[in-house]
């Protein structure tokens, strides 16, 4: 999905396709941590 908007984005020059763009790209960021630290719960439950 991100690189079709940043595809778009380069075709149409539109602002708003770029702005989705950054938005999934920090969406796409946060999700690595979370399952990392989920999967380490997981490990290591806190009694």
């Amino acid at each position: 999905m991100k690189d079709f908007t940043w595809k778009l984005f380069s075709h149409t020059g539109n602002i708003d396709t770029y702005l989705l763009f950054k938005e999934l790209e920090k969406d796409n960021q946060d999700i690595p941590e979370n399952q990392d630290e989920e999967l380490a719960e997981l490990d290591f439950p806190i009694s």
